[in-house]
């Protein structure tokens, strides 16, 4: 029987392509998201993937999503893939409060709720995978992301600890680390910038959505059983550990 695989912020970017990848491979594939309705839709109307609303950084909107979603498939969430995230970038003397506490709360405690909410029934059914989505300037930092690089690194942290505690019920809790990658996010930046950024990586081109979404789907297959608590660059040869 097919697993059940969700993917936070997974009707764009990044998460599209994971979900994709998922369904190719014959999971069941749910994604979430927590603004965009029209672009929800279209996803769902273009792919046949479920979408389901709510906002990641909300802990009780995580417990009762995460409940809706396992009613109606009537089946546990076996794979869980931590994608969603935002950008509020400035540098620190000029940054405000409320952007730091949006990015820790949307793309680093959300990995808590998204956790919190599965891991009980992945440790009653001794399986699971979680995979959450962490990046290059979460290993290195970046001018003017002091906000988005902590809360990427504390990914890693997280990882890592989730890892010892689950590795005896089953469950397999990693990170990957995307580089540049060629999504809305980054063609919004000036031709210029985007060049120069290509110059910096080893292989001569931005990452692709496909190239982290086939990482995700490696990592959530039984092959990949012994691997747990790792941190996976996909970054092109442009920062190595």
């Amino acid at each position: 029987m097919s697993r059940v695989a969700l993917i936070t912020g997974g009707t764009k970017g990044i998460g599209e392509e994971i979900c994709k990848a998922f369904k190719k491979k014959g999971y069941i594939v749910v994604a979430t998201y927590a603004h965009n309705d029209d672009t929800a839709q279209k996803f769902k109307q273009e792919t046949g993937i479920e979408v389901f609303k709510w906002d990641v950084a909300n802990y009780d909107q995580c417990i009762s999503g995460v409940t809706k979603v396992q009613e109606k498939l009537k089946k546990n969430i076996e794979i869980l893939v931590n994608n969603a995230g935002i950008t509020r970038d400035g540098m620190l003397h000029k940054s405000k409060f409320e952007d730091w506490q949006a990015v820790i709360n949307t793309n680093l405690t959300s990995c808590y709720n998204m956790c919190r909410a599965v891991i009980g029934n992945m440790r009653e059914n001794n399986f699971g995978r979680i995979i959450s989505i962490s990046s290059i300037n979460g290993l290195k930092g970046q001018l003017g992301q002091t906000n988005y690089s902590a809360a990427k690194a504390g990914i890693i942290g997280f990882t890592k600890s989730l890892a010892l505690e689950s590795a005896r019920k089953g469950i397999t809790v990693n990170a990957i680390a995307p580089g540049y990658t060629n999504t809305e996010m980054v063609s919004k930046l000036d031709p210029e910038i985007i060049e120069a950024i290509k110059k910096q990586i080893p292989v001569q081109r931005l990452g692709e959505p496909k190239d982290i979404a086939r990482t995700a789907v490696f990592l959530a297959a039984d092959e990949a059983s012994f691997i747990t608590g790792e941190t996976v660059s996909v970054n092109g040869g442009q920062y190595m550990q």
